[in-house]
């Protein structure tokens, strides 16, 4: 049976839907849908050279890769390639056929740096040292089971903070675009990342088919969005997409208060589960996910090379 590696076309439900499912099997602590997939490709800036590959064996897709310029950094360079292969097709050479088109694309675009998350089981991390790259931070997926009766309860917020949701930013959500902006600024990581664009960030983020601006909670001080836990759903589950707070709120515990709120607006509209990462230095929101009940669920490494 042949491998063969091709753009996914956005155009063809078929490539979304085996791109999701692909994911899903090989990730299932990551939220996806056939229409997210297509929007990411779609909607992502220009200078990022955003690029689905999918692996496909007699037609059917095994295996997917997400590939860009790390464009937000002030660092030029900088490139990403996250393949993931379906459990059940791995060992048929998907994976290096992806990796090797990846590095050809960014490569071509100046890219002397190549990052990659691998999920931390062996035979992930022996493919990612046979391919020259070297093991940097980690990080955790997390899941809570939102019907074990464990969330804690609901907390009213202290005098002067208001508990709205990102719906209520609907004519003008500038605010949040500037609330996220500084968050991710100081968010710890390989890649640093400035939001300038506002509008690729309302393509990009705002505009995100699983972004739940219902679920989303917003901590308003003053008039002002000083904390959010930005909400994703599929369905039954949710995922945390960010949880943070402006620097001159923090230490007052209002990330926690959000995304409590937020929580517990989810398992109101029926979901069943929730998920959320943490990157293993960030003790603060390892704290707080452990104060609401997350359990790890697998833990991924990020891995590096130089390319050219």
């Amino acid at each position: 049976m042949t491998v063969i590696v091709r753009d996914l076309r956005p155009d063809v439900r078929a490539d979304a839907e085996g791109f999701s499912a692909t994911r899903r099997l090989a990730l299932p602590y990551l939220l996806s849908t056939p229409e997210s997939v297509v929007h990411t490709l779609t909607h992502a800036h220009p200078d990022a050279h955003f690029t689905q590959l999918v692996a496909e064996e007699d037609g059917e897709i095994i295996g997917t890769a997400q590939v860009s310029v790390a464009h937000e950094s002030p660092e030029p360079g900088q490139g990403s390639a996250n393949i993931y292969v379906r459990p059940d097709r791995r060992h048929r050479g998907a994976g290096s056929l992806l990796l090797r088109t990846a590095e050809e694309r960014l490569t071509a675009l100046g890219v002397t740096k190549l990052f990659a998350w691998v999920l931390d089981e062996p035979g992930n991390r022996a493919f990612a040292e046979r391919h020259g790259f070297r093991a940097s931070r980690s990080a955790f997926f997390l899941r809570l089971d939102l019907t074990s009766g464990t969330l804690p309860p609901r907390q009213d917020p202290p005098a002067g903070v208001e508990l709205r949701t990102a719906a209520d930013f609907a004519d003008d959500p500038r605010p949040l675009f500037a609330l996220d902006a500084e968050v991710v600024a100081d968010e710890p990581g390989d890649i640093d990342a400035e939001f300038t664009d506002y509008e690729a960030w309302l393509d990009e983020n705002w505009r995100h088919p699983l972004l739940n601006r219902d679920l989303t909670t917003v901590a308003v001080v003053d008039g002002r969005p000083a904390a959010f836990s930005v909400a994703h759903t599929d369905g039954t589950r949710y995922g945390t997409a960010m949880t943070g707070t402006a620097r001159d709120f923090r230490g007052r515990g209002l990330a926690k208060l959000a995304k409590n709120d937020s929580l517990h607006r989810a398992l109101a509209a029926g979901c069943t589960e929730a998920f959320t990462g943490n990157d293993t230095g960030n003790e603060p929101m390892i704290a707080i996910n452990k104060w609401f009940g997350y359990e790890v669920a697998a833990t991924e490494v990020r891995y590096v090379r130089a390319l050219g």
